[in-house]
């Protein structure tokens, strides 16, 4: 019976299949293999022997792997018994020269590989949403907000080009990290590769070389995990962003708002007792679920801090880290880029909104201008301060305030005020700005 919602409700089939237990084993047998193969290819076992295994490794099974672990107890042992079984006489070799992390933490290596590219894949794909949203609203103006209140201008070509950035900068950080994230080792039981004599080095490069990872540069008996802190503290990284994206749409799609609202089928229902209701829960699980990944940041940092050359209590941890992190990050990864793809805009609502204060949030355009025809800039702050509160106290429009104030008349004509509170005349460089950020980042997006 499932336990874990991943089981049965959160994952893709993808991801889901880079971190079973099947494929964790084959990862294993992986590694073994790439290590015969080296040794064969440097002359320490008989090349014919590393053929063999090569050839007959991937016949091992799990059942049968797991039959032997509960008979000694020790998981590493069990599958290289099980691999012995199936090579014949050149099963002897198997494992030889290695200890238990050699094989593990390259297994692991192997399958954050696999999870890289999955990622790299997905990210690319939101990404190209996010550019594509961007273009489609570079010209929807719209109530910029800060503090939660309506401040000036802004557009929504510029937010969706806002978080295009960032997950272009995590497409960035994942290309860095991967060479350090994505790694092998073969260098014993306490890091100084004494089994395998002088050759060490050059086994560990064509075991390596082989299995497509990076080899570490120096290590004790296990790779050392401040790597795979930088794997988990990218996975949370990339979650807060989508968290970021669920809490605006969240924010967006509030009633009295209704600017943006995830697609809504025509059979979907909202609530269990009020049939009206349009509830943007994608965002929400997409939120809730960052916060499990985040969560997983503070025992990937810990389990660097192991004693000596190593103790043990990172692995009963990896086993439950790698895979919840990784599995629900790309899960909310794969959601958003649905509630993106699918996502109304509601242009009414948007311009109701801009509108909402009576042109109150575009004193920022009559203070500048009253400041560039001659006004002390100090004394153009005040008087649209103190228009705009009256304005906001008395519910009458700002433009009629400010044709009160003599020293503003002075300077701007009726018709001058009533162009400078036109929100379509105050967002700058936004449009350029969506428009250079696509050309820029529209390559990437590209397989």
């Amino acid at each position: 019976m499932a336990i874990h919602p991943i089981d049965f409700r959160y994952g893709t089939p993808e991801m889901r299949a880079v971190w079973d237990e099947e494929n964790r084993f084959r990862s294993i047998i992986s590694a073994e293999v790439a290590l015969a193969v080296a040794e064969g290819r440097t002359g320490i076992i008989p090349e014919s022997d590393a053929a063999a295994i090569e050839t007959r490794a991937h016949d091992a099974s799990l059942e049968r792997a797991k039959a032997i672990e509960e008979e000694i107890n020790h998981d590493m042992m069990a599958v290289v018994r099980a691999m012995t079984e199936v090579c014949g006489d050149a099963g002897r070799w198997v494992h030889y020269g290695a200890t238990s992390n050699d094989i593990l933490d390259t297994a692991t290596g192997l399958q954050l590989k696999e999870s890289l590219a999955i990622f790299e894949k997905k990210i690319k794909i939101l990404l190209g949403v996010l550019l594509d949203r961007s273009v489609e609203t570079k010209y929807v103006v719209c109530a910029g907000r800060t503090h939660g209140q309506i401040g000036v201008p802004t557009t929504y070509g510029l937010r969706f080009a806002i978080w295009a950035s960032e997950v272009a900068r995590h497409l960035e950080r994942l290309e860095q990290m991967r060479p350090r994230v994505a790694v092998g080792q073969m260098t014993g039981a306490v890091g100084t590769q004494a089994s395998l004599g002088d050759k060490g080095d050059v086994v560990m490069a064509e075991m390596m070389r082989y299995l497509e990872l990076t080899p570490v540069d120096v290590s004790n008996q296990i790779i050392q995990r401040d790597r795979f802190a930088e794997y988990v503290m990218f996975l949370a990284n990339l979650a807060t962003t989508l968290d970021k994206i669920g809490v605006e749409i969240r924010m967006m799609q509030r009633s009295e708002i209704g600017e943006m609202e995830e697609a809504f089928g025509s059979k979907q229902v909202g609530s269990s007792t009020m049939p009206h209701k349009r509830n943007p829960i994608k965002s929400e699980q997409v939120c809730g679920l960052a916060r499990i990944v985040r969560a997983m940041v503070e025992p990937a940092l810990q389990n660097n801090t192991l004693w000596d050359e190593r103790d043990l209590t990172n692995s009963s941890c990896e086993r439950v880290t790698f895979p919840e992190a990784s599995i629900l990050c790309d899960h909310i990864l794969t959601v958003m880029t649905k509630v993106l793809t699918g996502l109304n805009i509601r242009e009414e609502n948007i311009r109701r909104n801009l509108n909402l204060l009576h042109g109150v949030n575009m004193a920022e355009s009559v203070m500048i201008e009253l400041t560039r025809r001659g006004m002390d800039r100090q004394d153009a702050h005040e008087r649209v301060r103190v228009a705009s509160m009256t304005a906001l106290e008395d519910k009458r429009p700002v433009a009629e305030v400010f044709t009160e104030d003599e020293a503003v008349a002075a300077l701007l004509t009726t018709d001058e005020i009533t162009a400078l509170l036109n929100p379509d005349n105050y967002i700058g460089t936004a449009v350029v700005q969506v428009e250079r950020l696509e050309l820029k980042l529209r390559p990437l997006t590209a397989e």
